[in-house]
């Protein structure tokens, strides 16, 4: 069963810090993600199959829609479900939204030398606009990447 996009909620974080530590060498603290669930320009959205009474994660990812731009600060998707379509649903959900909100601009960084990740965001036409050096730590560029909307 294919999983569904749905907002994530305070249940939900135990798996979405499982994920991010999995994914992250520097991951969010529960503190950050229960944050997010209270901030008004915040989303936090999970990629969710129902199994049985526990809903099964396989992703997330976190975005920020403020004056006309959304920000993706944060996805994630857990080793298991990697190369399924779970990030490109995550990320196309948001995108839609973004259009839906009238934003001009959907943005984004990525490590350098994350490729697959790269790859999935040229995919929905995002372009590398600018690196800033050792966004991540000492050697571990960011590219900010950028959608046209």
């Amino acid at each position: 069963m294919a999983p569904q996009i749905r907002d994530a909620t305070h249940r939900d974080i135990p798996r979405i810090l499982e994920i991010e530590r999995l994914g992250f060498s520097t991951p969010w603290s529960r503190e950050s993600f229960e944050r997010e669930l209270t901030l008004p320009f915040s989303r936090l959205t999970v990629a969710a199959s129902e199994n049985g009474k526990t809903p099964l994660i396989s992703g997330f990812l976190c975005r920020w829609i403020v004056a006309e731009e959304c920000h993706v600060l944060n996805i994630a998707v857990h080793p298991d479900f990697r190369r399924s379509g779970v990030g490109a649903m995550l990320l196309g959900v948001a995108i839609s939204e973004a259009r839906a909100q009238r934003s001009n601009v959907v943005t984004l960084e990525v490590r350098r030398s994350n490729l697959p990740a790269r790859s999935l965001y040229r995919k929905f036409e995002f372009e590398e606009r600018r690196l800033r050096r050792n966004y991540y730590g000492p050697g571990e560029d960011a590219l900010v990447m950028e959608l046209q909307l």
